[in-house]
């Protein structure tokens, strides 16, 4: 807001208090300062003293920003929220033991990182021999090379200080192979390929937003005047925000009208198919989450942005119950009632209830329930939730509404993950809005199952909660501004924040939140670039592979021609070209040539499938069948209906096109 204001270079986060504490001022000391100086949060009280410090600061110059919802109303709903959880606390018996972050030795943050990148055999005793992961490292961009090379080299002074014996890798040795193959560009996939795709893209969103980026972050209101642009799923983030530095330079400063606009990003139309989270098989998105890691990393080095996980120390935590058990716990016991669940069954049946009350009440999940309600059917729920005896008609809609917050907020690690909720916290850091919601993409799919899963539920939910916003009166920034607080301070954790510092966090927590909330579809899409970059993993680990075969063969004395002509044969189409056969083996026509024409798409093979089975089963199994790529260059890939099947035919012509189901 324009009242909030944070030092550059400061990383705001929930886990160690920052040496640079804001103060309040600006055009809300002048406007709102009776309403909020006599309101107190924790210990610390609003008074004359902190806000004579910010007349000093020149008053953020709002003339691009006249939209924007006032900022005093438009944070009522998160201070009130703030007091709300209070007062909840104070009701609440804290008898669940708080995590303990393990403040990590020199490097070890580091070597943790390259673990989870899929990289540990860079260092160690297994360093000595690198070469598995050299396949990994040939499918790096140059700034995802540069953000392990920079790893490395730290976990690698690191070592030697420590004075190991095992043999430490030179750095230059690992990625010369790397520097060498990015140099010549076969492919093109780099340099040019980064310049010729981004081109489609610069100047549309290079100054994102006047209302969303920068120090201050004003909230876009939903009738501000905008345009509409795709986003970049094409090429590497990073290299993006390197190709963006560097034409800013050589562009003169130019005239701001045109500023206010802030650009609302949409998927862009992908003829190969949009690939989203839970698409892919285990073992490609495996490798999608060591490329996201890298790539959020890479980014985050790009724009200065400092990027550190955290680690929590295991300790003793409730094995039972429905408040403050860790989500694997939860739905462990859950499904061992309703075998495939994949949410919690007291996170369902409370959005459920809520949904039983009607979405049009005003002032959904805004106005709390009675306190000491609220903690007497916490304590119902504990002892009677399992044992189905619970009586859900005696719990108000307000009620439920602040029992889905209150178990969010009593999770003992928290839904955006121990690992990452310091980096969902420094995207607020991020310049532009475009580069915010590419970090928020690569954080959703670095999340645990879990909580990706919990979360995609509750922003769902929250979504249709804000369908009904002429109802309630709950718009996409009330919502941020309620929930952002239940997300982000996570008491679980032992943060006790100063007034300051909640001061500091509320804008841009908010801001966080409303883009989670409104991109939620993009967010969950895998981008093509970190697919195609899987594609070429598989490509060469088959090439590989094939070699080790033959050589294998070659030292059995088997029968090499054999082989080859077998191989030889597997790789040719059974069908004439330009066909391809489709399997559907639970489908009463279990196989079907079909000829590819330009327009052919997903949803058009799976149509002339459905249309040979009766009509009853044709109705059952619309919407329960997908169109599955299979072999090749991908493990196993569901379709989208608007995926072109001539298209991906070309990127991948020895995939096999089966009909199932998506498992659960």
């Amino acid at each position: 807001m324009s009242w909030l204001s944070s030092s550059p270079g400061v990383v705001l986060t929930a886990y160690h208090p920052s040496g640079k504490d804001q103060a309040v001022g600006g055009s809300h000391a002048q406007g709102g300062e009776e309403a909020t100086s006599s309101r107190r949060y924790g210990q610390y009280t609003m008074n004359q003293e902190c806000t004579t410090k910010v007349t000093e600061k020149p008053p953020f110059d709002r003339s691009s920003s006249q939209d924007s919802l006032d900022e005093e109303s438009n944070m009522e709903d998160y201070w009130t929220e703030l007091e709300n959880i209070k007062k909840s606390s104070e009701n609440r018996q804290e008898d669940q033991e708080v995590v303990v972050l393990k403040e990590p030795d020199e490097g070890e943050l580091e070597e943790e990182w390259l673990k989870e990148a899929g990289l540990s055999n860079l260092f160690g005793e297994s360093a000595g021999d690198p070469q598995e992961s050299m396949v990994f490292l040939s499918t790096l961009t140059r700034t995802q090379a540069a953000a392990v090379q920079k790893r490395v080299e730290t976990v690698s002074q690191t070592l030697r200080k420590k004075n190991k014996q095992y043999q430490i890798p030179d750095v230059r040795d690992i990625f010369a192979q790397q520097r060498e193959s990015k140099d010549k560009a076969p492919d093109g996939t780099e340099s040019q390929s980064v310049r010729t795709n981004e081109n489609k893209y610069q100047g549309r969103d290079d100054q994102a937003s006047n209302l969303i980026v920068g120090e201050e972050k004003l909230i876009l209101p939903e009738d501000a005047h905008t345009c509409e642009t795709d986003i970049n799923l094409e090429v590497s983030f990073a290299e993006q925000a390197v190709s963006q530095k560097e034409s800013s330079k050589e562009k003169t400063q130019k005239s701001t009208d045109n500023n206010a606009l802030s650009p609302n990003f949409r998927l862009p139309k992908d003829k190969t198919g949009t690939t989203r989270i839970g698409d892919l098989a285990p073992q490609d998105m495996k490798k999608v989450c060591h490329l996201a890691l890298i790539e959020l990393t890479a980014l985050y080095d790009v724009l200065g942005v400092e990027l550190k996980q955290q680690k929590a120390v295991k300790i003793k935590m409730k094995d039972s119950g429905v408040f403050g058990v860790p989500l694997t716990v939860l739905l462990e016991q859950d499904q061992r009632k309703v075998p495939g669940t994949r949410i919690p069954l007291i996170f369902h049946k409370l959005i459920s209830r809520i949904e039983e009350g009607g979405l049009g009440t005003e002032g959904l999940l805004r106005i709390p329930g009675a306190a000491i309600r609220i903690k007497n059917l916490c304590q119902e729920l504990e002892a009677k939730f399992y044992e189905g005896t619970f009586n859900w008609e005696s719990v108000k809609q307000h009620d439920a509404a602040s029992l889905l917050k209150l178990f969010i907020r009593e999770l003992p690690q928290p839904l955006l993950s121990v690992e990452y909720l310091k980096a969902f916290q420094a995207v607020q850091n991020l310049p532009t809005k475009k580069q915010q919601l590419q970090a928020l993409n690569l954080l959703v799919i670095l999340l645990p199952d879990a909580n990706r899963d919990t979360l995609k539920a509750l922003l769902e939910f929250l979504q249709r909660v804000i369908d009904n916003k002429e109802k309630n009166k709950m718009t996409v920034m009330n919502v941020a501004m309620v929930m952002a607080p239940n997300l982000f301070m996570c008491h679980a954790l032992g943060l006790k924040s100063s007034e300051q510092r909640e001061f500091v966090m509320a804008a841009g927590t908010a801001n966080i939140m409303y883009l989670l909330i409104k991109y939620q579809k993009l967010l969950w899409t895998i981008p093509k670039f970190i697919v195609n970059q899987v594609r070429k993993q598989n490509t060469e680990n088959h090439k590989k592979d094939k070699k080790a075969m033959k050589k294998l063969l070659k030292k059995m004395a088997y029968d090499r021609e054999k082989y080859e002509k077998q191989d030889k044969n597997t790789n040719d189409a059974d069908v004439p070209q330009g066909v391809i056969r489709v399997q559907a083996p639970h489908l009463s026509k279990v196989s079907m040539a079909i000829q590819l024409t330009e327009e052919l798409k997903a949803s058009d093979v799976l149509a002339r499938f459905l249309s040979q089975e009766s009509g009853v089963a044709q109705t059952l199994k619309k919407g329960e069948v997908f169109l599955y790529e299979i072999g090749g260059n991908i493990g196993e890939r569901c379709l989208d209906d608007d995926t072109y099947m001539k298209d991906l035919y070309q990127l991948n012509p020895n995939a096999e096109w089966v009909i199932k189901s998506k498992p659960l």
